[in-house]
């Protein structure tokens, strides 16, 4: 089954009065379950790719299908859809400073509309399966970068979303923080079951997915 799948989507931004097609006819297919990178040089479009199947973004051609159904960022349950069945992770963070990890975590189930005691007992058991449960009454500023990357991956998956797109998610991380948070994403993959598409500008990284796609000139190789 396919979960996640973009077809022939393109995308064109004005730029000084010049117009720069960051996607040309890019079409691809993520089985559910499975572990997808997206490579390519910076600047070529891969965020805006992962914004458009993640429906933050729409495209100004093709169409974008998450489990069979055909949506986009302007369909009327789009919202419902971003957060019932798909987890963000990105290159910064974006936690809430003013929140301590406990809070961050749980609240994508709270703005859901999940009871608070059933939110935060899910936000712990995912900080203790993430190696965070001593951390959980501490702020964002306390928590190193690997551990500001856990927590944000936590929060992402608390709404246990088929799919989890991920921007760049080691790009700020030293090789060990780097490869540390690679290794959750592995686990994941393969305890869950759930689907990763992963941005990445680090190949050796992407050589461990099970597919790889390079977005060249608009274009996905």
């Amino acid at each position: 089954m396919i979960s996640l799948a973009g077809y022939s989507l393109s995308k064109t931004y004005a730029d000084k009065g010049q117009n720069i097609e960051v996607l040309k006819d890019a079409t691809l297919e993520v089985e559910s379950g499975s572990w997808v990178c997206i490579t390519g040089k910076s600047g070529c479009g891969k965020s805006t790719l992962l914004h458009i199947l993640g429906l933050l973004d729409d495209p100004d051609g093709g169409r974008v299908c998450i489990n069979g159904a055909d949506v986009s960022a302007r369909h009327p349950q789009a919202h419902a859809i971003r957060n019932r069945e798909i987890g963000f992770v990105f290159q910064f963070h974006y936690l809430i400073e003013d929140l301590n990890a406990l809070e961050n975590v749980a609240l994508p189930m709270l703005i859901a509309g999940s009871a608070k005691a059933a939110a935060l007992n899910r936000a712990r058991e995912l900080l203790a399966f993430l190696g965070l449960e001593e951390r959980s009454k501490h702020f964002p500023n306390q928590l190193s970068g690997g551990e500001q990357q856990r927590l944000a991956l936590a929060r992402a998956l608390i709404n246990q979303p088929r799919i989890v797109l991920a921007d760049e998610p080691t790009g700020n991380l030293d090789p060990q923080h780097s490869a540390e948070v690679w290794g959750l994403f592995r686990k994941l993959n393969a305890e869950l079951g759930q689907t990763f598409v992963i941005v990445t500008h680090e190949p050796e990284l992407a050589r461990q997915s099970q597919r790889t796609y390079v977005l060249k000139d608009g274009v996905l190789i």
